[in-house]
């Protein structure tokens, strides 16, 4: 028997208490996979090769291999923490420019609004997102939260759903002409926010008259006022032009005439954005859409039910600041604004390589690439074999502790009968040098 043999069995017996000391002592660490250490015999060999009465020589560690199973996702409550589920690793950018690869979802974002890992040492990397949110599938990037305010944008379309009761009494207008402070001159009356391209509000009212049996006028003004600004009431004034709706024996809308155009889409041209103070108009200098706000009137009923109104439907907008972040399944991040309306700021990218074992740990829970894990292939969550983004959640060590314990028995007893081993060649040593 060799001291060899036995001397290779302790430093086995301690490589794998190392290896199993490691696992149970990163079990609450966030993305860590659990590593196993695998041992190949040595055999002496000649120009001849082994014969077959031939003795191995002890042990070797052949090598250290990760377990890249899936930990369990738990809700963290993190606005950006994130976890994998399923393949694929996070890519992050060193303070050195070198790629780094993670499952260690555990972000925030530093002073410039840069997604970092926890020590604030590495940028995540995605794909950016232009001004109207769509996002570019070009290079890897340093993803980014804009914090400044959503510009305003300025009202192009309304779009709704309603009816006009058609038990109403029908008004005479040359008796009763329209007259918006007089509520006897209107038979009902929708409200619609509109938005000039300095993100102001402006109330857009329709006055709608039952003239006839199966006729309405609709009367728009825009803050008191007809949309050129002009007084439609007073001395001087410039009563609006309505436009005539004309439904047929069923109730349903059959055309919309405005000055002699027939057309189911209002289009109010030449608006002139401006506010009323104690009774005085003013253009405020802001713009409208010079093509016109488009209202579409051809979803109008009219049926012997309550007058009512859906909803109105516009693409108009306030200023409106950041007040939350969304990250869906895709890696998609999505901004929510005080107004109202949400925009993508960008999209996570993962990796995936054709052999995650030949990946090199790097600290900090994060691998590089080697070559003999290839090269990585990048692409967004929930394409291929990639998994797909859990928000608000972090993915748990997948170390069995368990298993870890019962491992730790396995190499203490290992070390033990190893060093017994040595200890008998040392006694066999000791007789032979007695008998001399």
């Amino acid at each position: 028997m060799s001291f060899n043999i036995g001397l290779s069995g302790l430093y086995a017996a301690n490589k794998q208490l190392d290896v199993t000391g490691n696992n149970i002592a990163n079990v609450a660490t966030t993305g860590f996979k659990s590593s196993r250490a695998e041992f190949a015999d040595i055999y002496a060999a000649s120009k001849l090769g082994t014969g077959q009465n031939s003795i191995g020589n002890g042990v070797n560690l052949a090598a250290v291999s990760q377990q890249f199973t899936q930990g369990d996702v738990n809700g963290s409550g993190g606005i950006l923490d994130m976890a994998i589920q399923g393949g694929g690793f996070f890519v992050q950018k060193g303070s050195d420019g070198s790629l780094e690869y993670t499952r260690s979802g555990a972000f925030r974002a530093d002073k410039d609004g840069y997604i970092t890992n926890n020590t604030g040492t590495s940028r995540l990397q995605g794909y950016a997102a232009d001004a109207d949110g769509k996002i570019i599938k070009g290079g890897l990037t340093d993803l980014q939260l804009n914090l400044s305010n959503l510009p305003p944008k300025a009202s192009t379309k309304v779009d709704s759903t309603s009816n006009l009761n058609s038990s109403e009494p029908v008004i005479d207008q040359v008796a009763k002409p329209f007259n918006p402070n007089d509520t006897s001159t209107f038979t009902t009356q929708y409200s619609t926010t509109l938005y000039d391209s300095q993100g102001n509000a402006h109330p857009m009212v329709q006055y709608l008259v039952k003239t006839d049996g199966n006729k309405w006028n609709a009367y728009t003004l825009i803050d008191g006022r007809n949309p050129n600004g002009s007084a439609p009431t007073g001395t001087p004034s410039t009563p609006p032009v309505p436009s005539t709706l004309t439904f047929d024996g069923a109730g349903k809308l059959t055309s919309v005439v405005t000055g002699g155009v027939s057309d189911k889409t209002l289009t109010i041209s030449g608006w002139v954005p401006g506010t009323v103070t104690n009774g005085v108009w003013k253009a405020n200098g802001a713009d409208a859409n010079p093509a016109g706000i488009a209202v579409n009137m051809a979803n109008i009923t009219q049926y012997n039910s309550a007058t009512y109104r859906n909803p109105p439907v516009t693409d108009g907008y306030a200023t409106g600041q950041i007040t939350g972040l969304k990250i869906d399944g895709s890696g998609v991040l999505f901004a929510t604004f005080s107004n109202q309306q949400s925009k993508a700021i960008g999209q996570i990218s993962l990796a995936s390589f054709n052999n995650e074992q030949g990946l090199q740990p790097a600290g900090s829970t994060t691998w590089k690439e080697t070559f003999a894990s290839g090269q990585p292939g990048y692409d967004t969550p929930q394409a291929g074999t990639l998994g797909s983004i859990v928000a608000n959640s972090l993915e748990n060590s997948n170390v069995n502790l368990t298993n870890e314990l019962v491992d730790l028995i396995k190499a203490q007893s290992n070390y033990q009968a190893n060093a017994k081993t040595i200890s008998t060649q040392s006694t066999i040593m000791q007789t032979i040098i007695q008998m001399t």
